[in-house]
């Protein structure tokens, strides 16, 4: 028998592929939406700012596709499904990205703000998948499987101090989605996975954005994340190289949850 030779050549490239990425016009959306065109990918970014969407798609040149949509509602994630169904016959790479986040102290935290973030951030990962799924398994059905990527966060993993209660709570809720989905899904052939992200500079992280040499104190690899960073790990979870990846989060937070040592309280 013939030894099969191996070939890495083309384990990241993503030409032929088509991706969707929630809340893509800025921030870890933006940087994992120019990370995908730059490897030949076809890519429709959504949001809710029309204008923002459409910014972002001209500036990442003509591969990229502005699909505005509000879908914080799970009448938002079909019409946005079926809005991308009028355009294509086939998904490959579900990027759910849009996110909300709220921080308010503890006894004022309002119902509106554990609703608000609750719905965008798990409820709708959950519903834009499930109407995507028709396009989502004719996307298996071209060689490869099709990808489901959750953008989570450390702050589902680790407790942060703010008081960002929902926020917490929802993405602790979406890892463990994550790990659900994939169990279901991977039958059709779609493989669910999630990204954790650390501190990456964005409208969410504006401690991140504006204060990125005192964030990077506490961070063991003694910096900030940057767009390639995210850039690469999205690439890999979509790609050839993560085919063998199901249900799992990768974090990618410089060794913030799994490389630091705790110190001891004295009694």
């Amino acid at each position: 028998m013939k030894e099969r030779v191996l070939d890495t050549s083309t384990l990241f490239r993503l030409d032929g592929r088509v991706a969707l990425v929630t809340g893509g016009s800025r921030g870890i959306g933006r940087m994992i939406a120019e990370g995908y065109v730059a490897q030949g990918a076809k890519v429709y970014i959504s949001s809710r700012s029309e204008g923002a969407c459409a910014q972002t798609a001209a500036e990442l040149g003509d591969a990229c596709i502005a699909l505005p949509h509000d879908i914080s509602t799970v009448e938002g994630c079909r019409a946005l499904a079926a809005d991308l169904a009028e355009r294509e016959d086939r998904l490959d790479i579900l990027v759910n990205n849009a996110g909300a986040a709220w921080g308010e102290p503890f006894d004022r935290f309002p119902e509106k703000g554990w609703d608000k973030v609750m719905d965008l951030n798990v409820k709708s990962p959950f519903f834009l998948t499930q109407a995507l799924h028709g396009l989502l398994k004719a996307g298996a059905g071209a060689g490869h499987p099709a990808k489901v990527i959750n953008i989570t966060s450390i702050d589902g993993q680790k407790l942060n101090a703010w008081e960002t209660y929902s926020y917490q709570a929802s993405k602790a809720a979406l890892i463990h989605l994550t790990r659900r989905m994939a169990a279901r899904l991977v039958s059709d052939s779609i493989y669910v996975t999630s990204l954790a992200p650390g501190a990456f500079a964005s409208q969410m992280n504006r401690a991140a954005r504006d204060h990125g040499d005192a964030v990077a104190k506490a961070i063991p690899a003694g910096r900030i994340g940057e767009p390639e960073d995210m850039a690469a790990a999205a690439i890999y979870l979509a790609s050839r190289a993560g085919d063998y990846v199901v249900g799992e989060t990768l974090t990618v937070d410089g060794g913030l949850v799994n490389a630091t040592i705790a110190h001891n309280i004295d009694a």
